[in-house]
């Protein structure tokens, strides 16, 4: 396991999150964010609504670090419960699974309702746990017809939970089904009070050279 904890991003990174406010976000129908900022971390107002990036990607190498709350006698979905989701489309599960012996397609680390995390990497309450996920968006062709489906790949903490899976299609409460379309980094409200910081994205090129071109 290697902790990306407190990352820096290269050079060719973009922040999503300045430490500051949430100006470069706004909700889901383009309202300003509202969600509080304090000490440089991101926290979640239940009721303010989802959250997404103003800016639109397409292939990216992503990374975020998030805190669960300690809600001893909550269970399952109402314990520390948010999701990140890529393109605004595909739902990454942030949950208090910690110590759970099997989790399961709506755990921490679970691609929503489509594939469960290989294994269970997810940090006690309140500590900090980062997310680095590598996303590959659909190909489509002229007509805008999936021909190519996504794929990504997700360390939690350091370790591997998705391998390159193939997603069947969005996740449930989608920004859209424009898959064909970039689409935001988008954070959900479900109420519970999740925190966000070092949030930053790095866009990849869809393809390689064709050629070889010697030295």
């Amino acid at each position: 396991m290697i902790s990306t904890l407190g990352a820096c991003p290269p050079e060719n990174a973009q922040l999503l999150f300045n430490n500051v406010d949430v100006s470069n976000w706004t909700k889901r129908g383009g309202e300003p964010a509202e969600w509080k900022v304090e000490d440089g971390v991101l926290h979640v107002v239940p009721g303010k609504k989802d959250i997404m990036t103003k800016s639109r990607f397409r292939d990216f190498f992503l990374h975020l670090e998030f805190r669960c709350p300690d809600m001893p006698e909550a269970t399952a979905q109402k314990k520390g419960n948010s999701g990140v989701f890529l393109q605004g489309r595909y739902e990454i599960q942030v949950l208090d699974s910690s110590g759970w012996a099997s989790p399961g397609k709506a755990d921490c680390g679970a691609v929503y309702n489509q594939f469960a995390p290989l294994e269970n990497a997810c940090a006690p309450a309140m500590q900090w746990q980062t997310y680095d996920i590598i996303f590959r968006a659909p190909r489509c062709n002229e007509s805008n017809a999936v021909v190519e489906a996504a794929r990504l790949t997700v360390l939690l903490n350091g370790i591997v939970i998705q391998n390159n899976v193939q997603l069947a299609g969005v996740t449930g409460a989608p920004l859209d089904e424009k898959v064909e379309e970039p689409g935001p980094i988008l954070l959900q409200d479900h109420s519970d009070l999740v925190c966000y910081r070092n949030i930053w994205i790095t866009p990849l090129a869809e393809k390689g050279s064709d050629t070889y071109e010697p030295h």
